[in-house]
C-alpha cells in the first residue's frame, strides 16, 4: 500500500501526517509526504508535538514532489493533501485522492505558546482525519 501526504512546504501538516500515519498503519506500508515548494527544514513545533507524543521525526527532510521516484507514484493507492494551496502532482487514475484541509500552523505572527497550541491542533486533527480513513478504506493492521 502506497500512500502520500502532501502540502505547500512539506515542513509541517504532511510531516506530521507522515509520522502519524507510520505510528497507526502496518509497517508494511510505504508512507511518504512530500511538498510542492519544500522548506528548509521541518518545523521546530512539528518536530516537538510529535516528539510529545513519543513519535521522533527529527531527522526527517522536506522533500519536493519531483524528488519522489516515478515508480512510487506510479503505484499510489491512496494521496492525502493537507492544504488548500497545494499543487498536486498528476496521479494515476487508479489512485484514490482525498483532500484534508488544515490551516498552516507555521504563522509568524504567533508567539511561542500559540505557536505550540497550533501544532497541537493541527496533530490531533490529522490524528482524527487518520482514525476515521482507516475505519472507512477498512483498513487492517
Amino acid at each position: 500500500m502506497n500512500i502520500l501526504f502532501l502540502c505547500v512546504g512539506n515542513s509541517a501538516r504532511s510531516q506530521i501526517a507522515e509520522g502519524l500515519a507510520k505510528d497507526m498503519l502496518p509497517s508494511t506500508f510505504n508512507i511518504r509526504s512530500a511538498g510542492s515548494n519544500p522548506e528548509e527544514n521541518v518545523h521546530k513545533d512539528a518536530i516537538s508535538v510529535m516528539a510529545d507524543i513519543g513519535i521522533d521525526i527529527t531527522n526527517c527532510k522536506p522533500k519536493s514532489i519531483d524528488s519522489l521516484e516515478q515508480e512510487f507514484i506510479n503505484n499510489l493507492n491512496f494521496v492525502i493533501t493537507l492544504c488548500a494551496e497545494e499543487v498536486c502532482p498528476t496521479i494515476p487514475p487508479t489512485t484514490k485522492a482525498f483532500h484534508w484541509p488544515n490551516e498552516d500552523p507555521d504563522n509568524n505572527g504567533f508567539n511561542d505558546l500559540q505557536s505550540k497550541n497550533a501544532f497541537i491542533k493541527t496533530r490531533e486533527n490529522i490524528f482524527n482525519l487518520l482514525k476515521k480513513f482507516i475505519i472507512t478504506e477498512g483498513i487492517r493492521s
